[in-house]
């Protein structure tokens, strides 16, 4: 008795039928990712170049003469941020016309990297995603149609430091200090040449209006990078905000855990922790950013209980590509951080060549609904010009409505009639 006669006489015939269809599925739908399966393997993760960055960090220790406790110390990290194109080409090769283009745009754009993120640099690839992220480019001189406030936060501060777009919700900007000033900050109009925390009677405001109206539920702590902020300073901003009844959950935004991890302490976790509920959204783009050292991180952070969700920006060269988000997406998911927002480039003056076609948004949602678990699958945001607000983008799966039915197309293509009506 051959295989396949044994399996029918353990099943009924109509059983067997259906396990014959039921493999014929999963061999299609194993067909539908063997692209990405094929693809995902040729591209870097922090994960997998971890014996390099190991590298790179010696070097850059010997260069300073620092030791492994200097590099976990993000204080040192903050002190050596290296923002000259001199001590630049001392870590990493630069053409005399790379550095002379860097030393220009210096001129008008502030920039620096912290020690840990360089070390996620290739040295030998001017087109590292990590490198396009942390070092200027000339291109940021050639912008002409970008604008200082594209999101138009100037007209929407109705106090010191406060964003307010939205009924329940809004943003208290606390520094503009950050690890790294990254080449597409929607905010570099508010860098400046010297790191300044937010002036203490500034944030008593901000936080005042939030207690005279009682209808904002939500509070995000951004800047900058609040976590550039002590813990005592940051304990009290929050310890503020619990104190007023109407505020529910507050927020952190913060691209500390991808830029320099070593600020996310044990203590900092405490501290956090004693100020539920409690979330924190950060900004990986790439996946070579997602490494051992951001995963120490996001664990405590984690531990701590606190909610972690990241929010990507669509970078052309970088993370403009299906393959590539998916597979940050899923890097993400390792270390405990939910994809949240796929946000459009915003037209920032200085950034727009970082700015990708809507369409290329909306080709990688395609690639990712139905490719990949709801868990990997963020949503993809537009911000409506002038403050008017997140606008969710997604490829049309509604294909008309009528009064008892409506056709939808599924994520292969199918399109199928469903009824539209209330038993």
């Amino acid at each position: 008795m051959d295989a396949s006669s044994s399996k029918k006489s353990n099943m009924s015939y109509f059983d067997y039928e259906k396990r014959q269809l039921a493999l014929k599925r999963a061999e299609e739908l194993k067909q539908r990712i063997s692209d990405y399966l094929e693809k995902s393997q040729t591209i870097p993760t922090g994960f997998k170049l971890e014996s390099e960055y190991q590298q790179r960090k010696r070097r850059i220790l010997e260069y300073f003469g620092a030791t492994e406790k200097d590099w976990l110390d993000w204080h040192w990290q903050m002190r050596n941020r290296i923002s000259s194109v001199k001590r630049l080409r001392e870590l990493i090769p630069l053409t005399d016309e790379e550095a002379g283009q860097i030393e220009l745009v210096s001129k008008k754009y502030r920039w620096a990297v912290s020690p840990y993120y360089l070390s996620l640099m290739d040295p030998g690839n001017p087109e590292c995603p990590v490198r396009m992220q942390g070092l200027p480019s000339i291109l940021e001189l050639q912008d002409n149609w970008g604008k200082e406030d594209p999101m138009g936060e100037e007209f929407t501060s109705p106090a010191p430091r406060v964003t307010r777009r939205y009924a329940d919700r809004l943003i208290i900007n606390v520094t503009n200090q950050c690890a790294m000033f990254c080449r597409h900050c929607q905010r570099r109009r508010n860098i400046g040449e010297v790191d300044k925390p937010a002036p203490v009677e500034e944030i008593m405001a901000a936080i005042d209006y939030v207690r005279r109206n009682t209808e904002i539920r939500d509070v995000l702590i951004t800047g900058g990078d609040p976590l550039t902020l002590s813990d005592d300073w940051l304990d009290w901003i929050l310890t503020e905000l619990d104190s007023i009844e109407h505020v529910e959950i507050k927020r952190i935004g913060s691209r500390i855990p991808v830029t320099m991890p070593q600020r996310i302490t044990q203590e900092l976790c405490d501290m956090l922790e004693r100020h539920h509920p409690l979330y924190l959204n950060t900004h990986f783009n790439h996946p070579k950013e997602v490494t051992y050292e951001a995963l120490r991180a996001t664990r405590m952070l984690a531990k701590a209980g606190i909610q972690l969700g990241n929010q990507a920006v669509l970078l052309k060269g970088i993370n403009n590509d299906v393959h590539v988000m998916k597979k940050l997406n899923h890097e993400l998911l390792k270390i405990h951080v939910k994809p949240y927002y796929i946000f459009h480039a915003k037209p920032v003056k200085g950034t727009t060549h970082f700015v990708p076609a809507i369409q290329e948004g909306l080709d990688i949602m395609e690639n990712l609904r139905g490719h990949t678990s709801g868990l990997a699958i963020p949503q993809y945001i537009i911000n409506a010009p002038g403050g008017a607000g997140k606008t969710p983008l997604l490829p049309q799966y509604l294909l008309s409505m009528g009064k008892d039915h409506v056709m939808i197309r599924t994520w292969e293509g199918k399109v199928f009639r469903c009824p539209n009506y209330a038993v």
